[in-house]
């Protein structure tokens, strides 16, 4: 396809960019070829010129559609080139928050640096049993796929985890370790993946260091091998390590930690235990506070101190062992304290008093002048002498450093040691997979050996990394049969030849170590001497001559020389070592065993050659020699494995969450080799489709006439019309192959005819709206007009009419107008005349009244000045009244105070004080008395001033009255006035009397208010204490019935969470009762097991590698090696710290009370045989008492016979007294006085009849012996045989002849087995005494814990009470009030269920004495009526009567097993439910019950029930995975737990039967008891069938609801890349909802054939929807690919048939739609509008059955299949998070899918008469009879 197809106008390219490595434009104009330049427009809009070289035609790479972005797998991207990984990286890492990216074979990991809810045992679970290309990318499928091929290709396997520090490869391959544990079972020894995981807390302790890029950085590289059996689980592991930083231990840089165990173990130095290291914290020690930095943000040391010690004895390492391993790392910590001082240039010392260097010693256990002098000295020795030599302060640091390094090297290799010790397995390791955590690439300012050696381990995993991808490429072609050509890939071979080959970097480097004066220096001019020039790999640096260049695979990196010398020789002071090897310390002496074997070696080797010292110097190997063939190893390893890869990618050096920067993102993929894979993809074909997904999704490129039959022509035919280039596609076998960009421009041509469809449908539809809409208004238009004119019409007659009255209208208002003018004028006239006349008239008045006035005035003012005067003067005299009296008070008061100072005085004063008291008591009393008269004068003062006040009112009034009067005759008006002011005087003298009357009363009641305020202080603080009082009585009555109110709403609230707490109980008893019923399963199997080996172990002992020893009777395990003895046996306490299970816990002990029961059994045998002597003794002695006791015996009888009669009668009495209902007297209710009388002597009567009843049997057997032994007196004694050799003995068969010599008339055996049937009888009673003495002690014994409890808690309550104030006091009072009452209602209420329970059982005795006793009477009168036995008998004719069943069944004793041999072991459920009523069995085994409770045989009612119900657990147990017998055998149990209670006489029960189903209720036997036993079994049975049914559905749920598509190519699927989807069933066998749905009918159907209850089927169809949901919703959380519009159509579709099924069942109401709400609200959440705040708010109100977890999963797995599809944006989902994050919900992602509800089994009657059921004769039941 030519250029200027691709880069035509609105095509995306990518540009570079210095900042974000890549950025996006788009073409605004077509490209032509030979144009120079490229006109772009970026993103922000801007536009470019991007020029292009006409030499090279570099045109910018393209970019992929939107719809594959963010795909699964990089190579399913159609460009395969840098910017299009890192920008689908990007989408998928920043958008949609998923941190795994497949790019072929290689899984891409980025670092989220924020914990994940993805890790959970359920998300496991999901991809257990998974193909890798099913879900979602994930570390758990890389493990998945790796544990499956191992299973499948029993080939070993291998993942590889790589990457730069901080990326997460020691977490990655944390969980893959943990995948493996909890997919597989352990095999043979417990705890076995426990322990692989516990190793990992320890290394990283060990091994693990916080770095300026990582907190928790691996500073080694491990290989961990896993051990798998034949079975492929588990049983061991090995671990290799590689390459220690062992120069952190006494250096850090800025900002960086020491290993972590250093900082545990001092954050631990407050412990007991460790003070004897003398630890302070970690900025105390140089070798942990050089970085500055001690502590990580969100680490507690402490903590992880307990975790580590935890994982140490989880492994096996004991408590000692584990303080020697810290013992050591204090005494490093100790010795990096110890200071160096300078003598001179060349001499240092050590003080000897240094404390450090005292504690160093003191743990290691070595002198401390000897270690002191070697830390400043060394030892040289020559081929002649031996020369001590002090060194310099910097070389002596340096010494003390080196060995402080290398103790730390030697105490992490043999933890390593001890961890593969404790992760050995016995058994036989079938298989492995490795897991490979090692170090990526590394550049830094600063390189040194150790990123040489790390960088060299990366160039040799790219290199296997290169060729498996290389080979798996080449595969598929062939698996294809494609031509192909080699594809060119970057080999760097002469990169690693470099570095290890002869005359290489390695090699230079060891040849220089061996030089006497070899320095880093001389070392590089080799280094350039020797390879500058020779290879290409090789560079020097142009302004450094200690310095190289190589030029790695990611990058070329510059090492710096100095130090590669020294760190390759690894040096240590020898005499440092000698030191420390005589040290008393064992750990120490193990650390270096293997330097004592080597240099023993290399003296062997020195005395044959001659120079130890030059042999031994040759003979060490150094660092990069080892690391060079540790890595060889390696990589044989890993090349016979099948390898897997994790690429970990750092996302950011900030360690911000999901946050990616382009430029360090881009350098990683070049380093970890994800761009190579992608390169090595595009050079061939890297897109691949089967011909029907092909065919699927390009079904719209072709015509009907182009499709045929054949898919595989039909794709070809299609291909050469639309790519001519036949050279970028091939056809495989079952495949087509693209080259890169081929599969966009299909996806182009897709589009576009899509796009020309949706366009020619918008035509087509437009124009019918547009003409629908022209009709529509042209309607409308003639319909307008058609009113309009009518409208017109009316509007002119409406005007004539208008204009016609309103001339009549102006005719007539023009009148009233004129008229009204008239009127108003003439009336302003009349009243402007009216006016004028009062105004002269008022004139005239207010003149004379004038003049009047100002003689009034003048009066008044002469007389205020008077009465002024006068008041001055009187005011003046009591001024000087008051003045004389304040002085003569003055000296009277100073008098007093004198007397008052006195001492008599106080005394006088306190004498008389109780007196003086009672009388101002006595005198408040009066002053109120007092003053309550006064008040009563006030009162009458008053009522006659109100009564003078309304007379001299009316007097007012006249005189008003009479000045209107003289006003209106104003003739007499001049005469009237003298005598007006005349009245105005006087009236002018009563005023001032009553202003002189009213002030004399003002000052009275001023004077009475202070005395009646001075008596009423005192009152008025009693009262208002008393209405304080009140108020807190009133606010203490209102709390409590607020207090009552509240409590009534508790008591509904309380009620409806009991009934969730029931529902809740329900389920968790259901659950415990499941477990239960498993480890009673495994309790049985493990029995089986340990009698199988004791069995062959007695067949013949032979040793095992178990660490069980068989000879022992328990199970003990044994702490040693193979040097112990078989028959060792250990107690307890050499019990090692090994976890055991707890079914072996209980095996033990049940086994040590087997053999205590034995024991006691063979003691109670020696005691029998010890009395059986003494009794034979005696026996001589009693023969002749015999004959005498039978008389007595038969007195004895006779009497108890005739008492028994009388208790015979009595019970008759009471009988019809109780039964006789015609009589008036009716009997007592039950509570009365009477009735508790009659069950007093009904419980005496039945104790004595129990006891006559023994006496009689006990009588009549002694006298059948004596009456045996008189026969064999007489002469007819021959023919009385007693077969003495039936007699059970307990005596040894020699003794036989002695005891028949004994017994020769046999009255030894009678005294015998009647001094055992005494004997017996007394110890049954002895027994019955003791219980009951025990069950009266057990109840005083609560009694009086209960009194005590109560006690207690009163004290407890009381003191508390006493320090709460009053009102909480009460509050509290009455609450422990409400509580006893409650705590005794709850009590009264049971006691009064136990005596109902009593009452029911003593009325069914009460029934059963009376039958027996009826019987007992016919007997009696039926041998009374016999006749003689000789007499003759007369020939009678019998007619046959019709048989009446009783609904029983007889079987003799032990016919049991038979029994259920025939009816449950081997019976087929299907030929008894097609054939017989539902239930058979169960009936049959009810009708064999009730016989055995018309017999009243105890002992076969519950063998047959014990039986039956164990039978049924065999059953299902092993044919539990047959869904029909579990379907049967449930219906079954349930029918008989029903028929236990539908026949147990309860009156709730017996409301649903007929009169002869309630004849056929049991009599003797009451067994509540077994139904609840029945129905904890028909819980069990119903989670086996739950269990079954989901082991048939899972397989066909994620194929039929999300799979399948029910119209085929409608949206079409997206292209998956290298790791294509696999269908659950082959293509021709697709699984569909119908498929489903027919598996469910089945199951109903089977149900229902089997008689199931119908509500136990709607509980079982409720589990089946929920586990159709929950499997459904968490495969589409997990996949990506699934999160469509066109999905959730197609997942509503599958919803709606599945109702549609329940409706069909009529099992609508069975809560089943229910479940399915969380899908349905999926799929509508994948369907509605994601875009703005109103939508975001319907989605939250919508998806009420979602978690916020699952809410926005799905909207950020949410993925376009066609273009016209948007994704969800993150605001959006932003949005969504803000509004959901009130919502209180787990917050776990996934639904559980093996959650079983809660299941009831409510009671169901039977309509089915027993008496008409028959027993088929195919059952082989012919031993029963039918009674």
């Amino acid at each position: 396809m030519a250029a200027s197809e691709l880069y035509a106008k609105y095509a995306r390219v990518w540009l570079p960019d210095a900042a974000e490595v890549w950025k996006s434009a788009e073409l605004i104009k077509d490209y032509t070829p030979g144009d120079l330049t490229l006109s772009l427009q970026l993103e922000d809009g801007t536009e470019v010129e991007y020029k292009i070289d006409p030499r090279t035609n570099n045109l910018p790479p393209l970019r992929n559609p939107n719809i594959l972005v963010g795909e699964n797998d990089l190579t399913s991207l159609s460009y395969l080139h840098e910017p299009a990984v890192l920008h689908n990286l990007k989408v998928r890492f920043i958008d949609s928050k998923l941190i795994y990216t497949y790019c072929g074979i290689v899984l891409v990991a980025v670092n989220p640096y924020e914990n994940l809810p993805i890790y959970e045992a359920d998300i496991i679970n999901a991809y257990s049993g998974q193909n890798m290309g099913d879900m979602d990318p994930h570390i758990f499928a890389v493990a998945e796929e790796a544990y499956k091929q191992m299973a499948r290709d029993e080939k070993n396997q291998s993942i590889i985890v790589s990457g730069e520090s901080g990326a997460g490869k020691t977490v990655s391959a944390k969980y893959a370790m943990r995948y493996f544990a909890i997919v597989s079972c352990s095999s043979g020894e417990a705890n076995v993946e426990e322990r692989v995981l516990a190793s990992s807390p320890i290394m990283e302790a060990l091994g693990n260091a916080k770095t300026t890029r990582n907190d928790n950085s691996s500073r080694f590289g491990k290989y961990i091998e896993i051990g798998f059996d034949k079975k492929h689980c588990i049983i061991g592991a090995n671990m290799r390590t590689y390459l220690l930083e062992k120069s952190r231990v006494v250096f850090q840089a800025h900002g960086e930690r020491n290993y972590h165990i250093f900082y545990q173990l001092c954050a631990s130095s407050h412990l007991p235990e460790f003070k004897a290291f003398k630890l302070g914290c970690a900025d105390d020690f140089h070798c942990t506070n050089q970085g500055q930095s001690p502590v990580i943000d969100g680490v507690n040391d402490a903590k992880e101190m307990c975790n580590t010690r935890r994982a140490f004895t989880l492994l096996g390492i004991c408590e000692s062992d584990q303080m020697e391993i810290y013992q050591v790392l204090a005494a490093i910590l100790h010795l990096s304290n110890v200071e160096v001082k300078d003598q001179s240039a060349d001499r240092s010392s050590i003080m000897p008093d240094n404390a450090h260097l005292m504690v160093f010693c003191e743990l290691v256990g070595v002198p401390c002048e000897e270690m002191a002098h070697w830390l400043c000295h060394r030892k040289l020795k020559t081929t002649t002498e031996t020369y001590v030599k002090s060194v310099s302060k910097m070389n002596a640091v340096n010494g003390r450093d080196a060995l402080a390094k290398h103790i730390y090297a030697k105490l992490f290799s043999w933890i390593v040691g001890s961890i593969n010790n404790a992760l050995k397995s016995a058994a036989k390791q079938h298989s492995f997979i490795g897991v490979l955590d090692i170090y990526g690439f590394e550049t830094f300012d600063v390189n040194s050996f150790e990123q040489f050696c790390i960088n060299y381990a990366n160039e040799k995993l790219q290199q296997q990394f290169n060729l498996h991808v290389f080979k798996l490429e080449q595969e598929e072609y062939m698996k294809e049969e494609i031509p192909w050509t080699l594809i060119d890939f970057y080999d760097n071979q002469p990169c690693i030849n470099l570095i290890e080959a002869k005359l290489g970097v390695l090699d230079l480097l060891d040849e220089e170590c061996k030089m006497p004066k070899g320095s880093d220096d001389t070392w590089a001019q080799k280094l350039y001497n020797t390879l500058l020039k020779q290879n290409a790999h090789f560079d020097k640096p142009r302004l450094s001559n200690r310095a190289f260049i190589i030029h790695h695979f990611a990058d070329k990196v510059e090492y710096q020389c100095e130090g590669f010398l020294e760190k390759n020789k690894d040096t240590v002071n020898e005499e440092q070592i000698n030191v420390l090897k005589k040290s008393k310390f064992d750990l120490l002496l193990k650390l270096f065993e293997d330097d004592e074997m080597a240099t023993s070696s290399t003296k062997k080797l020195s005395s044959t050659i001659g120079r130890a010292g030059q042999s031994q110097r040759d003979n060490k190997k150094t660092v990069g020699l080892q690391f060079r063939q540790s890595l060889h190893l390696l990589m044989g390893t890993l090349n016979a494995t099948t390898p897997h890869y994790v690429r970990c990618i750092k996302p950011n050096d900030h360690k911000a969450p999901f946050t990616l920067d382009p430029v360090r993102a881009v350098q990683q993929l070049r380093a970890c080799g994800v761009l190579e894979t992608i390169r090595i993809s595009a050079a061939g074909f890297p897109s691949r489709w089967t011909y029907q997904e092909f065919f699927s999704r390009y079904r719209v490129l072709m015509k009907q006439k182009d499709v045929l039959s054949d898919r595989k022509q039909t794709c070809k035919n299609l291909l050469e019309k639309l790519i001519k280039d036949q050279d970028k596609y091939q056809f495989g076998k079952n495949k087509i192959f693209f080259r890169a960009g081929q599969v966009a421009y299909l996806e182009k041509l897709r589009s576009d005819k899509l796009r020309m469809a949706c366009v020619r449908i918008q035509k087509t539809i437009r124009c019918w709206l547009a003409r629908k809409k022209y009709l529509r208004m042209k309607e409308c238009a003639i319909t307008i007009q058609r009113y309009a004119r009518g409208h017109q019409a009316r509007c002119y007659v409406m005007f004539l009419r208008r204009t016609r009255a309103a001339v009549v209208i102006q005719r007539n208002v023009r009148v009233w107008v004129n008229r009204r003018r008239y009127q108003q004028q003439r009336s302003a006239a009349i009243t402007i005349q009216c006016f004028l006349r009062a105004y002269m008239a008022r004139k005239q008045y207010h003149k004379l009244m004038f003049e009047q006035k100002a003689l009034v005035i003048q009066k008044w003012v002469k007389g205020w000045l008077a009465r002024q005067l006068y008041r001055r003067t009187v005011a003046a005299i009591i001024l000087l009244q008051s003045c004389v009296r304040r002085m003569m008070a003055k000296k009277e008061l100073k008098k007093l105070k004198v007397e008052a100072r006195s001492v008599e005085h106080f005394k006088k004063l306190n004498i008389g004080m109780e007196n003086k008291i009672m009388q101002l008591q006595h005198k408040i009393n009066e002053q109120q008395k007092e003053n309550r008269e006064l008040s009563e004068k006030l009162s009458v003062v008053e009522k006659s001033q109100t009564v003078e006040r309304e007379r001299q009112s009316r007097e007012i009034e006249n005189l008003r009255r009479s000045e209107q009067e003289a006003r209106a005759k104003a003739e007499t008006l001049p005469s009237l006035l003298e005598q007006l002011s005349f009245l105005q005087h006087e009236l002018e003298n009563t005023r001032r009397e009553k202003e002189d009357l009213e002030e004399q009363t003002e000052v009275y009641k001023e004077q009475t208010q202070q005395v009646v305020e001075e008596l009423n202080m005192k009152n008025s603080l009693l009262n208002n204490k008393k209405d304080e009082l009140n108020t807190i009585i009133l606010e203490q009555a209102q709390r409590l019935s607020e207090l009552f109110v509240s409590e009534i709403k508790t008591n509904t609230e309380n009620t409806k969470q009991l009934e969730k707490d029931l529902t809740e109980e329900r389920s968790r008893y259901q659950n415990l009762l499941s477990e239960h019923l498993h480890l009673e399963e495994r309790h049985r199997d493990l029995q089986e097991e340990m009698n199988l080996n004791i069995s062959s172990s007695e067949s013949g002992h032979k040793r095992t590698d178990s660490n069980y020893s068989s000879n022992s009777s328990e199970f003990s395990q044994s702490l040693g090696s193979t040097e112990g003895e078989d028959s060792s046996v250990q107690t307890e306490d050499e019990t090692p710290p090994s976890v055991d299970l707890p079914v072996l816990l209980k095996l033990q002990r049940r086994v040590k009370e087997l053999e205590q029961d034995k024991q006691s059994l063979l003691q109670q045998l020696d005691k029998r045989e010890e009395a059986q002597q003494e009794n034979a003794k005696e026996v001589e002695e009693e023969r002749t008492v015999g004959r005498a006791e039978l008389d007595l015996e038969t007195l004895k009888r006779q009497e108890l016979e005739s008492e028994n009669k009388k208790l015979k009668q009595d019970l008759n009495e009471l009988r019809k007294s109780l039964t006789n209902e015609n009589t008036e007297l009716m009997p007592p209710a039950p509570g009365t006085l009477p009735y508790s009388i009659l069950l007093e002597q009904l419980n005496s009567s039945n104790e004595e009849l129990e006891m006559r009843k023994e006496e009689v049997l006990l009588l009549r057997s002694h006298m059948v012996r004596q009456e045996a032994l008189k026969h064999k007196d007489s002469a007819l004694g021959g023919s009385v045989k007693l077969d003495l050799t039936e007699i059970p003995s307990f005596q040894d068969f020699d003794r036989s002849a002695d005891i028949h010599t004994l017994n020769e008339d046999g009255e030894l055996w009678l005294a015998y087995e009647g001094l055992k049937e005494t004997n017996r009888l007394l110890e049954f009673q002895m027994q019955e005494q003791e219980r009951v003495h025990n069950e009266k002690y057990r109840k005083l014994l609560e009694e009086v814990n209960k009194l005590k409890d109560e006690r207690e808690q009163q004290q407890k309550l009381f003191a508390q009470s006493l320090l709460l104030p009053e009102d909480a006091r009460i509050e509290a009072s009455l609450k422990h009030e409400i509580t006893r009452l409650t705590s005794e209602n709850l009590e009264l209420m049971e006691q009064l269920e136990k005596q109902d329970k009593t009452i029911r059982k003593f009325k069914k005795q009460l029934k059963f004495y009376m039958k027996r006793v009826d019987d007992l009477e016919a007997s009696t009168q039926q041998k009374n009526n016999a006749s003689p036995i000789n007499a003759p008998i007369r020939a009678v004719n019998i007619t046959r009567k019709e048989k009446e069943y009783q609904g029983m069944l007889e079987y003799k004793e032990g016919d049991e097993n038979r029994l259920l041999k025939n009816l449950v072991v081997d019976l087929k459920p299907r030929g008894v439910a097609v054939s017989f009523i539902p239930g058979l069995p169960a009936y049959i085994i009810f009708m064999c019950l009730r016989y055995a409770d018309n017999v009243n045989d105890d002992q076969r009612v519950s063998t047959l029930l014990n039986s039956t119900i164990s039978s049924i657990k065999g059953v299902i147990k092993r044919r539990g995975k047959d869904l029909e017998v579990v379907s049967f055998w449930l219906a079954n149990t349930c029918r008989l737990m029903h028929c236990l209670k539908q026949y147990s006489g309860a009156e709730a029960f017996m409301t649903h039967n007929t009169t002869k189903q309630n004849e056929h209720c049991l009599v003797n036997f009451e067994l509540s008891e077994y139904q609840q036993v029945l129905g904890d079994l028909a819980i069990q049975i119903y989670r086996q069938l739950i269990k079954c049914m989901e082991d048939i559905l899972q397989p066909l749920i994620v194929a039929s609801m999300l799979e399948h598509e029910t119209i085929q190519g409608v949206l079409g699927s997206k292209p998956t890349g290298l790791r294509k989807r696999s269908t659950s069933f082959p293509e021709e066998e697709a699984v569909t909802v119908e498929v489903l749905l027919q598996r469910l009918g089945l199951f109903h159907t089977t149900m229902s054939q089997h008689g199931m209850d119908s509500d136990l089927i709607k509980q079982v169809v409720k589990q089946q929807f929920y586990i159709i949901c929950a499997v459904t919703l968490n495969n589409l959380l997990l996949r990506k690919d699934m999160c469509s519009w066109s999905k959730g159509l197609q997942i509503r579709y599958n919803v709606w048939q599945l109702e549609e099924w329940l409706t069909e069942r009529e099992l609508a109401d069975c809560g089943a739609k229910e479940t399915l709400e969380p899908l349905v609200q999926a799929a509508q959440l994948l369907q509605i509008k994601k875009k703005t705040e109103a939508d975001a708010q319907a989605i939250c109100n919508m998806c009420t059955a979602l978690t916020t977890a699952q809410i926005v999963k799905v909207l950020t797995l949410y993925t376009p299949v066609i273009e016209f599809e948007e994704r969800v944006s993150t605001s959006f989902i932003t949005t969504i998070k803000n509004l959901l994050k009130d919502r209180v919900e787990s917050s776990t992602l996934m639904m559980d899918a093996k959650k079983i509800f809660s299941v009831s089994l409510p009671f169901t009657p039977s309509s089915v008469a027993l008496e008409t059921i028959q027993i088929p004769a195919s059952l082989n039941l012919s031993f029963l009879t039918r009674i």
